[in-house]
């Protein structure tokens, strides 16, 4: 009897080891349960550029839209629509809105767009993609009927090729390329080689030419620049094209297996156009 009273004394007392622990994370935890909760505030947002207040572009966009008899179409791949940093919205906001439009997908048919068809098939459409069959854009220029039209693919390159082969529409108008030293001052995206150029690059050389004045380019120019040096300035790195990184025993990636992909690297490295 004392023996089981004993025993029941000493079961009612005791804690075990979980409920000790339990214990003891309710007293730690009791005191932050009463700490107010900061609610996220989103950063304040320019209604124009969609950037943060304090690193907006717009001081950088012309006052007023660019006076312009060219119109762009830009082809864009779905891909490029979703990255933070693409430069399209930058060229959207140096011109009048009917003087770039911006078409998003991968395949672009005859039934679906009509207007692009349309326009494929105006004699005074051109389209900007490099390769053996695209003459100088420079040298186009002197001879094409205006107003004029030209058409920029916006993406990767291996995006943009796969649009330009696999729809039959982007093959009616002229091809042209732009032979031009410039390197891109997209610094803060990784280029094939060093006078690749971004979308809002190429249409600024390209509007240049066509409307046959410099500042065009320039202005189109700065807001770039201004939103490349705002990501250096918070913690973005240079990035060196792919042909620089090769040549300087720089590039830190597995070298691709697939034979024509090593082929390409080879070209980049022996200065060769591919």
């Amino acid at each position: 009897m004392e023996t089981a009273a004993t025993g029941s004394e000493e079961s009612g007392a005791a804690e075990g080891p979980g409920e000790a622990a339990a214990g003891r994370e309710d007293g730690g935890c009791q005191g932050l349960w009463e700490l107010p909760v900061e609610r996220c505030v989103r950063r304040a947002e320019c209604g124009r550029c969609s950037r943060p207040r304090k690193v907006c572009l717009c001081p950088f966009f012309p006052v007023h839209p660019l006076k312009v008899s060219t119109c762009l179409y830009i082809i864009q791949h779905p891909a490029e629509e979703s990255r933070v940093l693409r430069t399209v919205p930058l060229l959207a906001a140096c011109l009048p809105g009917d003087k770039c439009k911006v078409l998003i997908g991968r395949r672009f048919g005859e039934e679906r767009y009509p207007e692009l068809a349309t326009v494929c098939r105006n004699s005074s459409t051109l389209i900007l993609y490099p390769g053996a069959e695209a003459a100088d854009l420079e040298e186009v220029a002197l001879i094409v009927p205006s107003p004029s039209t030209i058409i920029i693919i916006d993406g990767t390159w291996s995006q943009a090729k796969d649009i330009f082969y696999k729809n039959s529409l982007f093959r009616l108008p002229k091809q042209v390329q732009l032979k031009t030293s410039m390197s891109s001052q997209y610094v803060i995206r990784t280029q094939p080689t060093n006078t690749c150029l971004s979308t809002l690059e190429c249409a600024a050389v390209a509007l240049a030419i066509m409307e046959k004045n410099d500042g065009i380019r320039e202005t189109i120019l700065r807001p770039l620049q201004a939103l490349c040096s705002f990501q250096l300035q918070h913690g973005a790195q240079i990035h060196h094209s792919k042909e620089h990184l090769l040549k300087n025993g720089l590039y830190d990636k597995p070298m691709p297996k697939n034979k024509r992909k090593l082929r390409r690297m080879e070209l980049l490295v022996n200065n060769v156009k591919i």
